[in-house]
């Protein structure tokens, strides 16, 4: 449901839905260039209704929350790796070993970052293939 009403705007794109023992909807929706809230409040007026009559939630005993995935959050899709190309990473592995490094290319299968080495902070070019990646989080920069 959510998907189609994006196919207006292909800037948008679904991230995850979360749906609570409650009826609690979270859906959370980021974009090329991140998602004013104005768009964010037309997705929920939008959804609303369209869940109303679905019938999915008997009496319509549900809740809907719908905004963009905190900065916080770890990078779930391709696309928001792709759209943080040349922002500061983190990149957390299965050991819970973590690299930090500039994002300078998506492939399909892989990422490569630019590390700063040792005292001299030398510059490293870092391939690392997704199967490795635990999770990657974009650094907050002041």
């Amino acid at each position: 449901m959510a998907e189609g009403l994006l196919t207006e705007t292909p800037e948008f794109f679904v991230v995850e839905v979360k749906i609570k023992p409650t009826n609690n909807i979270k859906l959370f929706i980021d974009g090329d260039q991140g998602v004013p809230i104005d768009k964010l409040i037309k997705f929920n007026r939008a959804l609303y209704p369209l869940l109303e009559t679905s019938g999915l939630f008997p009496a319509d005993d549900f809740s809907l929350e719908v905004s963009s995935p905190g900065l916080d959050e770890p990078l779930k899709l391709h696309r928001q790796y792709t759209k943080n190309i040349g922002r500061k990473i983190e990149v957390t592995f299965p050991d819970n070993t973590a690299r930090e490094g500039t994002l300078l290319a998506v492939r399909e299968d892989q990422i490569d970052i630019e590390e700063l080495i040792g005292k001299k902070k030398e510059k490293q070019l870092t391939t690392i293939p997704f199967t490795e990646i635990k999770y990657t989080k974009v650094c907050i920069v002041f």
